[in-house]
């Protein structure tokens, strides 16, 4: 988020919030549609500020609410099915009818909710009561056309024209002209057609339908909701048609989630908890991977505030996915490299072979009210992208796909040498230069994430210290890919360049007498010490001699900065630390297996468990075993969870591939053309048995089961397909 308003907008989210702790949200999403709603949503009046309907970054319905007479219905349950599934059970308070009064609990309706191309909803409605039952179901419908970024508390001066709704027989129209002279329409068509519309505001309606139900009887209503971007052409109701739609969605959405079953490794174990939760985060995989038209695939960042392209965030799940399927991570890769920076552009912070930092598509950003379009304003994506496409090569042996991105390669290594170290000294530097864009551009990119020891701004340019070590692995492994290539040039440039950035790491960043690595230089070359996670980011770089690298690990493990659920971003004795912020003090878990991604090169094997450890367990405090994007970083108590935090995006990718990547971390396995390595496996303590299936490396597949017996983990492989060479290395 834009720091210039990143505080006002949290604020306002949290001000605005209504979901209590025990409510759990209905989040599903087929490609570039997404619903957020609370539980209670068919009966809450307002079911919280990002609740809706979404598409193209902008908010087609708002509202769905309903009452049976003139009392809300109460929730009994609510359960999401994968990611694109819904049921929540509701039924009646106390009814009088006629005189009549049925008890609470007599009328049932359960309310599936479909995404696919469109929103479906079927209703069943049930009369258990002794007597008929006749009373109005009332259905309000609320579409604002608000931008994400207006959602996410952005003020704007003016809004375009809401015209007034249509409704009549099956359908109602919500239609907005936007600044950028765009249209936007929401359709929502109904069968059986209502008693009546009523036209509440320029964008609320009601229907009413009358219900005639004798004792055990049912009765169903079809809704289907479709967004729509551009200008429209007269389409006839299709009321009749709307059961059969419901079916043909919910039978097209079955197959194509068997389909991406198929292609994904398949993870069974001894701990039922454990195979849900992974079961849950594959279909979140498949949710969050998004098809935009002319440019391919990508994995968006998260719901419901991130619904779109970040190049850090899509590159760092491509890697902790390979375990899963490289899929994700070559589409996530081309897509990147389509829309790699080609010029110098201020008021986008573009620069060519950068990658991007996100990109979005309202009306804000057409009517250029925010840089996104894209926007490249982030230090550290074109080194994650570098270090993820040598990754997937490695993990899968696919050299036509590294010869495909060779061309984006170069441009990205060159990126690094000519603009990314912005003032010539061999090491890498960010300032802001888009109005409205991000002030702080690594990876904690909020307006207050790097602060000196009395809170104030650092002055730019800033070099923080994780981007180094980046750099590094960056530099590093891209002079291994043009080896592979051929290009003898550039891998010995690229080797040269990384080795000066070493050098000047060490100069720079490392304090000789405390034993302790620099948080940040700001402008003036002046180091920053603060004890952060930013750090732990070095040990998978490799850019420490080991010495310093053990150091680093011991000071992470400390309580100045574990809490019991995960490595805080901040340490507790920094004078701004508060573990209910954004980056200062709470608990990333793709930050943490980041960290345990060097525990494992360090072969700090205890560590890696312990870390592991903590994550799972933070993890059974949230709604199918899912970590979210982050939580606060309160010290753990007995018997308590970790607390959450309130504006979390949930499902986040690199947050929900966490446990994909922490399994391959602890099974130590690594790939190098079709030669498997599994070094020192060790499965943690809630899982004695693993069962990998389909599992694609090395250009072949296997199938290979993992058991712990007396304090050692062995592996054995069941099916090896293609040409793979395998060493397994217990511990001893």
């Amino acid at each position: 988020m834009p720091t210039r308003a990143y505080g006002e907008a949290l604020s306002h989210r949290l001000r605005q919030r209504r979901l209590s702790s025990r409510d759990e949200p209905v989040v599903l999403k087929s490609d570039q549609l997404f619903f957020v709603q609370p539980a209670t949503f068919l009966t809450a009046t307002d079911g919280g500020e990002a609740a809706g309907l979404y598409h193209e970054d902008t908010r087609f319905l708002r509202g769905l609410t309903w009452q049976l007479g003139d009392q809300p219905l109460v929730t009994l349950s609510s359960a999401v099915q994968g990611t694109s599934r819904a049921q929540i059970d509701l039924t009646n308070p106390a009814l009088v009818q006629d005189g009549h009064t049925f008890p609470p609990g007599t009328v049932h309706l359960r309310v599936t909710v479909l995404m696919a191309d469109r929103l479906y909803l079927r209703v069943r409605v049930t009369n258990f009561a002794t007597e008929s039952c006749r009373a109005e179901l009332r259905m309000r419908f609320e579409a604002d056309f608000r931008d994400i970024f207006e959602v996410r508390g952005w003020s704007r001066a003016r809004r375009g024209e809401l015209d007034p709704p249509r409704a009549a027989d099956t359908l109602c129209v919500f239609r907005y002209r936007g600044l950028d002279e765009v249209a936007r329409t929401t359709r929502v068509e109904v069968a059986p057609a209502p008693r009546a519309w009523h036209v509440l505001d320029r964008d609320r309606v009601e229907a009413v339908f009358p219900l005639a139900l004798a004792p055990r009887d049912r009765h169903y209503l079809y809704i289907v909701v479709t967004p729509h971007v551009g200008e429209t052409t007269a389409d006839p109701p299709r009321s009749a048609f709307l059961g059969r739609q419901f079916t043909t969605a919910a039978l097209t959405q079955a197959r194509a989630q068997r389909a991406w079953q198929a292609q994904c490794t398949h993870f069974e174990t001894d701990n039922p908890q454990v195979n849900a939760a992974l079961s849950q985060a594959t279909a979140d995989m498949r949710a969050l991977l998004t098809e935009y038209p002319d440019v391919g695939h990508i994995v968006d960042a998260g719901i419901p505030w991130y619904v779109a392209p970040f190049g850090r965030d899509a590159a760092i799940t491509s890697i902790e996915t390979l375990l899963l399927t490289p899929d994700l991570a070559k589409m996530s890769l081309r897509f990147l490299a389509r829309l790699q920076g080609t010029r110098v552009d201020p008021l986008r912070d573009e620069e060519p072979g950068k990658i991007l930092h996100e990109w979005r598509r309202g009306e804000m950003a057409r009517c250029g009210e925010i840089p996104h379009t894209p926007y490249y304003g982030s230090l550290d994506s074109t080194l994650w992208w570098i270090i993820a496409l040598y990754e997937t090569w490695r993990f899968s042996n696919d050299r036509p796909f590294l010869e495909e991105m060779a061309p984006a390669l170069h441009r990205a290594v060159d990126w690094i040498v000519h603009y990314g170290d912005r003032d010539g000294d061999g090491l890498l530097e960010y300032m802001r230069q888009a109005p409205g864009g991000l002030d702080n551009q690594g990876w904690k990119d909020s307006a207050d994430s790097v602060l000196d020891d009395e809170g104030r701004p650092l002055t730019p340019p800033i070099a923080p210290v994780e981007v180094q070590g980046y750099a590094y692995r960056a530099l590093r492994v891209a002079a291994e890919m043009f080896g592979t290539l051929g290009d003898a040039r550039g891998q010995e440039a690229a080797s040269r360049h990384a080795d000066r950035l070493r050098q000047r790491f060490w100069q720079q960043f490392w304090d000789p007498e405390a034993r302790q690595v620099a948080y940040a230089l700001d402008g003036h070359k002046r180091p920053l010490f603060q004890a952060t996670s930013n750090v732990g980011h070095l040990l998978f770089t490799e850019i420490l001699p080991p010495f310093a690298a053990r150091a680093l690990a011991r000071r992470l493990f400390q309580p100045e900065l574990l809490s019991g659920y995960g490595i805080r971003t901040l340490g507790q004795s920094v004078r701004h630390y508060n573990p209910m912020s954004y980056h200062n003090g709470s608990v990333w878990p793709h930050d943490n297996a980041i960290i345990a991604w060097g525990l494992r090169i360090l072969d700090q094997t205890e560590r890696l468990v312990a870390l592991a450890d903590q994550l799972y367990e933070a993890s059974r405090y949230f709604p199918y075993g899912r970590l979210p994007e982050l939580y606060c970083g309160f010290t753990r108590r007995p018997g308590a969870g970790p607390v959450p935090y309130p504006v979390a995006c949930d499902p986040q990718a690199w947050s929900t591939a966490v446990p994909f990547f922490l399994l391959r971390l602890l099974l130590g396995l690594s790939c190098q053309g079709n030669r498997v390595h599994i070094y020192h496996p060790v499965l943690p303590p809630w899982i004695r048995h693993l069962y990998l299936r389909n599992f694609r490396i090395g250009g072949g597949v296997l199938d290979i089961e993992f058991a712990r017996e007396r304090g050692a983990t062995f592996a054995n492989v069941v099916r090896r397909e293609g040409d793979i060479r395998i060493l397994i290395e217990p511990r001893a």
